[in-house]
């Protein structure tokens, strides 16, 4: 469908560890506007690999300023970024790592957007900040997005609930009693994956927990 599921793509059938290992024997050489080209391929292999080699390129920039010219370029080539691998590879250790101590109001407004994309991107943004023991941004982004409508959103709510229990089970329990009867099923089983079988059991019920 349009704006889904990367309209459009093709597949080579190359496994992601091969994309890796391109990326990492050249990202250092490659300029972005060669990674722009590599952007509009219409194979779905080569798109990850050059978005790999952006992260790559992140993460060994030296300047705020050229992590800031890799931010940019992200922001700005999202329209190609449209499947979840595509987001859940890239977003998180470019702009969640970036925006860690930053103001993070792009990510309220990605989330509000109306874009399934961007709004995919803002929730998975938010597990560089969990993975560091601060929850209050991803809290507030998956409230917003707790109805959504598609699929995508209700696992990528739930898997960032579940990597908040993994650090705190009672800030994602304080968020579950509040939320657990009317979100999605998916999200809902998602958060919940980790936890015992008794207090999955009660929370699926609806008991108190």
């Amino acid at each position: 469908m349009p704006g889904e599921y990367g309209e459009g793509d093709k597949f080579l059938g190359v496994v992601v560890p091969e994309q890796r290992k391109i990326a990492k024997s050249c990202y250092t050489e490659i300029t972005l506007g060669e990674i722009t080209e590599l952007l509009r391929d219409p194979y779905h292999e080569v798109r990850l690999t050059a978005l790999l080699m952006l992260v790559y390129r992140y993460q060994k920039a030296k300047s705020e300023e050229s992590q800031q010219e890799f931010v940019d370029f992200y922001l700005n080539h999202m329209e190609f970024i449209n499947n979840w691998d595509l987001v859940d590879t890239t977003c998180h250790p470019i702009l969640g790592r970036f925006y860690f101590r930053r103001d993070k109001m792009l990510f309220y407004d990605l989330a509000k957007s109306g874009n399934l994309w961007k709004q995919r991107i803002a929730m998975i943004s938010s597990l560089y900040w969990i993975k560091r023991g601060e929850f209050g941004d991803a809290l507030n982004l998956a409230e917003i997005l707790i109805n959504h409508p598609h699929d995508l959103i209700h696992k990528a709510v739930g898997w960032m609930l579940r990597e908040i229990g993994k650090m705190n089970q009672e800030v994602e329990l304080e968020f579950l009693r509040k939320y657990s009867k009317i979100m999605p099923r998916t999200a809902l089983r998602y958060s919940i994956e980790k936890f015992d079988q008794t207090l999955r059991l009660q929370i699926l019920k609806g008991e108190g927990f």
